[in-house]
């Protein structure tokens, strides 16, 4: 059989790793071609000043606010196999995620390979007898400056790649259209000066929401956080208080919190995630997504009805690079035929019973792609079913050491460094240089 051509859409972090992957397998995959919709590699850590969408209409995606410093340190935020520069500190800002990744795509030579300011328009599935599974993909792609004519191309497989932090979630809050004041999604956020002084009710309190609470706080905003975990624990930046969800807007403009307390904020910030989108997958895919949940997914990934379609990264909560790493891996396997895929109808039952599993657990709908934790053991899993290295000890241990020293010191834990010893060891000085103590996993 020829080699196996392979269509990756999007050069963000996942389908830059997944090139490398490919083009490391010389003999059984054909250089892969790559589409991307702008000019540069990177996906979402490309900082635009501007917002909503560039001069040519294209929408801009990036999520990327101007002052972000990384909440993983780098020691377990890089690719395994191409980890950050030494002199770097832990926590580093958004700039240097960016020329890594730069790096990382020069090092293993993608560049020739990738389409830039190229829109993928449509994949559709295509039954031949000696395709890959007996399945062919046609990628329909346009230039992005100039939609007509539109360029035509078949593949054995498609990776899709094209992230989920560009299309903001805004929940359905009675009587939002009689806020009076400014609203606005994280999406578009970038930066703290324009809020100076003002009164923001601040909706979420996931890690961008944490973290643009702080960054308020530094021009004397008065926030409210508003959010329906349990109360934060550490110490909050001044200025900064927590209150329930907002439930509605009443007439008037004010904005009414769960407990029936109100406010009247000059503005209103979501911080509540994104919607995953695909709209150039073809209707016949039968791809879902309901209450933040695509589905059907075999291990998150595959489509049963069309196993030569990969959906990557669509994960949260999870340490991304080192996933992404993970989940090519096993990608590739499949494709090569060193795991042989379940059938359709025991991947089927794969998805219903682990889905059912988690909702017995009391894990919501909307919660079932959120990993968290349990992201190692599904890396592990993956790594034992296709039969690669795995990642080292260290890597869950720091990572989740960190979520710890970010629970207990929000305002402090990004000057942190950490400095991986072995396969198993790791040490973590503060911000004077004092060596701390690990905390109890």
């Amino acid at each position: 059989m020829s080699r196996l051509r392979v269509a990756i859409i999007g050069a963000g972090g996942a389908g830059l790793c997944a090139a490398r992957h490919v083009l490391s397998r010389p003999k059984i995959f054909a250089p892969p071609v790559v589409f991307e919709q702008t000019k540069s590699v990177g996906g979402t850590w490309v900082y635009k000043e501007q917002v909503n969408s560039y001069g040519n209409g294209m929408p801009i995606h990036s999520s990327m606010y101007r002052d972000l410093r990384t909440n993983i340190p780098k020691e377990v935020m890089s690719f395994p196999d191409f980890p950050f520069e030494k002199h770097l500190p832990s926590f580093v800002h958004h700039t240097e995620v960016r020329k890594y990744l730069e790096k990382y795509c020069d090092h293993f030579k993608m560049r020739n390979h990738i389409k830039f300011e190229t829109t993928v328009d449509a994949v559709v599935p295509v039954r031949v007898e000696n395709g890959w599974n007996r399945l062919a993909w046609d990628v329909t792609t346009s230039d992005g400056n100039d939609p007509s004519p539109s360029v035509e191309s078949r593949f054995d497989a498609v990776m899709v790649c094209n992230g989920h932090f560009f299309d903001p979630y805004i929940p359905a809050i009675p009587g939002l259209d009689k806020f009076t004041g400014t609203v606005i999604h994280s999406h578009n956020y970038r930066s703290a000066e324009p809020y100076a002084g003002k009164s923001v009710v601040l909706l979420g309190a996931g890690l961008s929401g944490l973290d643009i609470a702080m960054e308020l706080s530094q021009v004397n905003a008065k926030v409210v956080l508003s959010h329906g975990q349990k109360p934060l624990i550490g110490p909050l930046p001044p200025g900064v208080q927590q209150s329930p969800p907002v439930s509605k807007v009443l007439d008037d403009g004010t904005l009414e919190f769960q407990d029936g307390s109100h406010a009247r904020p000059d503005v209103f910030l979501f911080c509540t995630g994104y919607n995953f989108t695909f709209p150039f997958l073809d209707k016949q895919v039968g791809l879902k997504v309901k209450e933040h949940l695509v589905s059907p997914l075999y291990k998150f990934l595959i489509p049963p009805v069309f196993p030569s379609l990969f959906i990557v990264g669509v994960c949260r909560a999870i340490c991304p690079f080192p996933h992404f790493h993970i989940q090519t891996q096993f990608i590739l396997s499949v494709l090569d035929g060193s795991f042989p895929l379940p059938s359709q109808e025991e991947m089927e039952k794969d998805i219903e019973l682990d889905e059912a599993a988690r909702r017995a657990r009391g894990i919501a709908t909307r919660h079932i792609l959120k990993l968290d934790s349990e992201q190692w053991a599904y890396n592990d899993e993956l790594a034992r079913l296709a039969g690669f290295q795995p990642l080292p000890p260290y890597w869950s241990n720091l990572y989740e050491s960190n979520k710890v020293f970010r629970s207990q010191d929000m305002l402090n834990y990004k000057t942190y460094n950490y400095k991986v010893l072995s396969q198993e060891e790791w040490t973590v000085q503060g911000p004077q240089g004092q060596s701390l103590p690990k905390p109890l996993l």
